[in-house]
């Protein structure tokens, strides 16, 4: 009886560790993204966010350089499937995907991958910014935001995009005419120039009316907060994790049984 006690205590203090294991030390969490238009009515708007949480490989796009073929992708119509594709070659273990449709001023989109913290930690993002020939937001190096520590531990909650901080990709000429959200873009014209930081451009589709229906007016300031993505992560347990405390309950059940019927 008195050994049947013992074994039950340690039983149970090992179950107890089992399932702090379970939620505190797998490597893989669920991250909740939450994208947000921060400019007034009538501003800016943002395509899609493509995103990627990944090992620190992947360098979509650089200051003072030609803008490659998948950072046009995203900058020249917000698509963004080159930059997928790209994405997938530089890194094959990475979490992609992409966070709503077109968001307008004042709106909030949400989206949640599983992440394996300990082989992606880093993030990287792209988005186009409309109107626009090929203006976007996204971060230049591919290890400036490390979301998660060695530990999983989430680092970074919120990244926040200021006007100051909107690329053009210099890949196409400025052309209200062929402008996405207010012209047709098929009519883009090539500029052959480098990546560069252009918010003021803008200001030129003052007056237009966007393809959601109101007259644009950018309105914005160098210090503007535009854009934020807010994240938040739950912990995965492991399926071995699972596994082990089912036997263990299981066990447990046993002596509890035997016990009863020697009582």
């Amino acid at each position: 009886m008195r050994y049947s006690s013992i074994k039950l205590g340690r039983l149970g203090a090992t179950l107890a560790l089992l399932g702090l294991a379970a939620t505190t030390q797998a490597a893989t969490v669920q991250v909740q993204v939450t994208v947000q238009n921060l400019v007034p009515a009538n501003g800016i708007a943002f395509a899609p966010l493509h995103l990627g949480f990944h090992s620190g490989s992947f360098d979509a796009f650089n200051l003072g350089q030609s803008a490659n073929t998948a950072i046009q992708s995203v900058a020249e119509g917000g698509q963004g499937g080159a930059w997928q594709a790209a994405f997938a070659l530089a890194d094959p273990g990475a979490t992609r995907g992409t966070v709503g449709g077109l968001l307008l001023a004042g709106q909030t989109q949400t989206q949640s991958f599983m992440v394996d913290t300990a082989s992606n930690p880093f993030f990287t993002f792209a988005s186009m910014v409309v109107p626009s020939n090929d203006f976007f937001i996204g971060n230049d190096s591919p290890t400036q935001y490390r979301l998660f520590d060695s530990a999983g531990h989430l680092q970074i909650s919120s990244i926040t995009q200021k006007a100051r901080q909107i690329w053009d990709a210099g890949s196409e000429v400025f052309d209200p005419a062929a402008a996405a959200f207010v012209g047709n873009n098929s009519l883009r014209s090539d500029q052959h120039g480098v990546v560069n930081f252009n918010f003021a451009e803008l200001a030129g589709f003052n007056g237009l009316t966007t393809g959601a229906g109101y007259v644009f007016h950018s309105g914005l300031s160098y210090d503007q907060d535009v854009y934020r993505i807010s994240f938040s992560a739950a912990a995965v347990p492991e399926p071995q994790s699972y596994a082990l405390l089912a036997a263990g309950l299981l066990l447990m059940g046993g002596i509890v049984r035997r016990r009863q019927s020697k009582a």
